[in-house]
């Protein structure tokens, strides 16, 4: 198109939107769909519009406009008869019933190209038509339509030119093929449409590799194939082998091992039309490798390692042994396998392996491992010194050698074929025993170290001493080997009483008079304790005696009765200690005479034994207190007929005094604090025994015996006085008691005194009286044996009248008055 033209199109469009816009324009205007020859538009109404206009006017083209009317209620309409691949100015005009434009709008659109044709439609893959078909101008693509023939699946594809292919399709499936021109104002119309079918799947290959020169091809049936053809070709090579079969199984042969081969699958249908081909690659197996070396490893770990001969195709390798230990490398000819276990007779093969699966393992090589160490390591020591590293017999072991090593630095070995080996052992030390066996591999590379300790050397000069009664001293030296000490005392149940590092143990708290078997045992963490060493006896202190029992075997000897805790052998002594003198006895049974004890004097008294070893500890001391002294005078007076007075000198210690007069007629007590007593109910004319009992202040008791006492004849009783006619008083009385005594009868008148003595067993007294009618005072009293006059006899007081009166009238008796 020329310059001159394209301003005249500039100018003619320019005076078309002038018009549009001098009229009113008060509804919109858009294009709903074109065709290749029409255009269908729609828009709003506009209230009063009888009917509407539309005119399509072509654009630089010198076609006629092109308009059609609809009524007023009408809002979308199309323009038929229009040009392909033409612009068109669509307007709008509504219109009153008088055809006054009442408003308008316009707009621009492209009708679509022409309607293309099919020139041939093929299909290559089932999911897949080809369709040929002749292109159109204007077109900037098209549209392939396929719908079943059932009608119930349509696809469209859009395609930049011909020829266009549908995909999605399914297999061997008739569809029913379109085509449609496109530009940007939208599709064509369809072209006449023809038929055309999918062909058939390709069949899905399955490839395995059962051995290194075959592949096995298996795959499913294709529904509608009625034959199969393969193809196998060699990587690498331009060798092809084609098989056709009608069944889902080929086997290919003879192949080389470790080789990808490539299999093309081809289905065809009844009508002779071949399918989909599909192509599986497969690897047959590697060939068998040759194993060529195998070494035995050492390191921190014991291990073999195994050479091989690479082979074609394979991508990994694997040594396994006859246990079933295995090693995998990949692309590389030797692996090694660790931990491998000592004291193996195994054999080991390879296998190659690659995607298709394993070659056929190597012929098996055996191989032999360094012997394994004895498990079980010991020494034993059947007697002291002698010992015996022992240990248990090791298979695939040619001879074995045993190192012995001291604690010291001494070593020794032994090479032998057994599995016992012998050495000089001393106590205290400790041992380092391994064993190393050996075979055609060599040497074990580690072996157990075990430990011997023997057992620490018993000490020497323990000496064992009393300490204390109850106490052992035990020391010695200190021995090798030995980290601590037990001391025991078989007599104690074993109780452990030391256990310590030092030499020096103290047993305490033992039994007294025991003989203690002591043993110091030397004691070593890793061998234990060494209880073959000789015991040391010693014994105890003697037991303390207990004084059982004190009594008095006269004034002045205690029997000490005391507890004998010990053996035969021990002596006793007992030993009084006072505040001026102490006593001692001594005994070995469990009595003792302490003699010569002062009276009044007290005293502890404690028991001491004594043996070889030593004395024992003081038993607990008893008080002894002597009986008080007796006095040395005791003096008996009588003051009355049956009263007397006691008294008596200090006894020493005496606190109290019990004095008694003891006669067959009766006895008279006092008890008292002091040193006299009056003590009556005494009956006159008795003999009595004098008896002292001195009392001290704790309760001690002496009894003092003296001499007798005799109490004065009894004074007479019933005494009267008689007038007798020849002028004669005669006194009469009643005796009491034994009639062996004299009397003597005193008168005392107021005239004259006169006295009369009546011998023994008289029992009167005559008195030749003077004067007459005097009153007389009498007194009779017996003469005691010492010539003495009883002086309390009472006295009695008479009248007695002058003759012309036979009796004597008593006046009064002593103080008291009788008529």
């Amino acid at each position: 198109m020329g310059t001159a033209q394209l301003k005249m199109l500039k100018l003619l469009l320019l005076l078309a939107f002038a018009e549009v816009r001098d009229a009113p324009s008060d509804i919109t205007l858009s294009v709903f769909t074109v065709t290749s020859k029409s255009m269908t538009v729609q828009w709003s109404g506009h209230t009063g519009a009888s009917s509407y206009k539309i005119t399509a006017t072509p654009k630089n083209s010198p076609e006629q406009p092109v308009f059609a009317q609809f009524s007023g209620n009408s809002v979308m309409g199309s323009v038929n008869s229009l040009s392909p691949n033409t612009v068109y100015t669509m307007q709008l005009e509504a219109m009153d019933n008088a055809l006054n434009v009442l408003s308008s709008a316009a707009t621009e659109e492209i009708t679509a190209p022409e309607v293309p044709s099919i020139e041939q439609a093929y299909s290559k893959n089932s999911d897949s038509i080809t369709v040929e078909f002749n292109e159109v101008s204007g077109a900037t693509s098209y549209i392939l339509r396929a719908k079943s023939q059932t009608g119930d699946f349509i696809s469209e594809t859009e395609v930049r030119g011909s020829p266009g292919t549908m995909v999605q399709l399914q297999p061997y499936t008739g569809y029913i093929l379109s085509v449609m021109s496109v530009n940007k104002g939208g599709r064509s119309q369809p072209s006449q449409p023809i038929g055309a079918r999918t062909v058939v799947m390709a069949p899905k290959l399955n490839t395995t590799s059962p051995s290194n020169d075959t592949i096995l091809v298996t795959w499913s049936p294709v529904r509608h194939a009625v034959l199969y053809t393969l193809c196998i070709i060699q990587q690498g090579s331009s060798t092809r082998h084609k098989i056709n079969t009608t069944g889902t199984m080929v086997t290919f042969d003879a192949l080389e091992a470790g080789t990808t081969y490539c299999i093309k699958g081809t289905a065809w249908d009844s009508e002779g039309r071949a399918g989909d081909d599909l192509t599986d690659c497969q690897i047959t197996r590697p060939p068998t490798p040759d194993v060529t070396h195998i070494q035995v490893t050492q390191g921190r770990s014991l291990g073999i390692a195994v050479y091989w001969v690479k082979v074609q195709g394979a991508e990994t390798y694997t040594a396994l042994t006859s246990n079933s230990q295995n090693c995998t490398t990949i692309d590389i000819s030797y692996c090694s396998i660790m931990p491998v276990e000592c004291g193996q007779n195994h054999s080991v093969s390879v296998t190659a392996y690659n995607s298709a699966g394993p070659s056929m393992p190597s012929q098996p090589v055996d191989y032999i491992t360094y012997p394994c160490p004895p498990e079980n390591i010991w020494v034993e020591e059947p007697e002291a010194g002698n010992c015996s590293v022992v240990w248990d017999e090791v298979p695939l072991v040619e001879y074995y050698m045993a190192f012995i090593k001291r604690d010291d630095g001494t070593e020794k070995s032994c090479n032998t074929t057994g599995t016992t080996c012998t050495f000089f052992c001393m106590c205290g030390y400790t041992y380092l025993t391994t064993v190393f066996p050996y075979n055609q591999a060599g040497s074990s590379p580690s072996a157990h170290v075990r430990n011997y300790t023997t057992i620490p050397c018993c000490p020497q000069g323990v000496s064992v001493k009393l300490v204390s009664t109850e106490t052992l001293e035990i020391m010695w030296s200190p021995v090798k080997g030995a980290e601590l000490y037990e001391t025991t005392a078989a007599q104690t149940n074993d109780i452990i009483h030391c256990n310590d590092t030092a030499p020096v143990c103290a047993l305490s708290d033992l039994q007294c008079n025991t003989a203690y078997s002591v043993v110091v045992t030397p004691c070593s963490e890793l061998r234990g304790c060494n209880r073959t060493c000789t015991p040391r006896t010693h014994e105890t202190a003697p037991c303390a005696p207990q004084i059982l029992n004190m009594t008095q075997s006269n004034n002045s000897s205690y029997r000490v009765l005391f507890t004998t805790p010990n053996t035969q052998n021990t002596s006793y002594t007992i030993t009084a200690v006072g505040r001026y003198d102490t006593h001692n006895c001594n005994a070995r049974n469990g009595s003792c005479e302490l003699t010569e004890l002062p009276c009044g004097s007290t005293y502890e008294v404690k028991a001491v034994a004594t043996t070889d070893v030593g004395r024992s500890l003081p038993g607990y001391s008893k008080p002894l207190e002597t009986g008080p002294c007796c006095p040395t005078t005791v003096k008996v007076t009588q003051v009355t007929q049956a009263m007397t007075n006691v008294t008596w000198s200090v006894g020493r210690g005496a606190r109290y005094y019990i004095t008694t007069l003891t006669s067959p007629r009766g006895h008279a007590k006092c008890h008292t604090l002091d040193t006299h007593c009056l003590m009556g109910c005494i009956t006159c004319g008795t003999n009595y025994s004098v008896n002292m009992e001195t009392i001290s202040s704790t309760g001690h008791k002496s009894e003092c015996k003296y001499r007798g006492f005799s109490s004065n004849p009894c004074c007479p009783t019933n005494v009267k006085l008689y007038r007798r006619a020849n002028n004669s008083l005669r006194v009469y009385w009643r005796s009491l008691g034994p009639q062996i005594q004299n009397h003597t009868v005193e008168l005392y008148g107021t005239g004259a005194n006169y006295t009369c003595i009546a011998a023994a067993g008289s029992i009167y007294c005559d008195i030749q009286e003077e004067t007459c009618g005097d009153v007389y005072t009498v007194v009779a009293a017996p003469v005691g044996q010492n010539g003495i006059k009883v002086s309390f006899c009472q006295p009695r007081t008479y009248s007695v009248p002058c003759p012309g009166s036979n009796a004597g009238m008593v006046i009064s008796r002593g103080r008291r008055s009788v008529v």
